[in-house]
């Protein structure tokens, strides 16, 4: 079973999605709103970020950041 989490939606409705597929493996989906096709598109997190410095990956990086604020131990 896949597991999603939103990371973002913008104001003209695309959406990016945070996925773990059944084999463990993480990737983006984005779905891009109506008025541009409704395209459906899955990308690695390394391309994903590389691609810019917008919002959507704002929101990704600041998820993993509270991952390591949860977990944090003295290095």
């Amino acid at each position: 079973m896949k597991k999603a989490r939103k990371l973002y939606e913008s104001s003209s409705g695309d959406r990016w999605y945070l996925i773990r597929d059944p084999s463990g493996a993480l990737f983006i989906h984005h779905e891009a709103n109506a008025a541009s096709g409704g395209h459906v598109e899955h990308e690695d997190i390394t391309t994903f970020l590389s691609r810019g410095d917008g919002p959507e990956q704002q929101e990704l990086l600041r998820l993993i950041g509270t991952l390591v604020e949860e977990n944090s131990t003295d290095a």
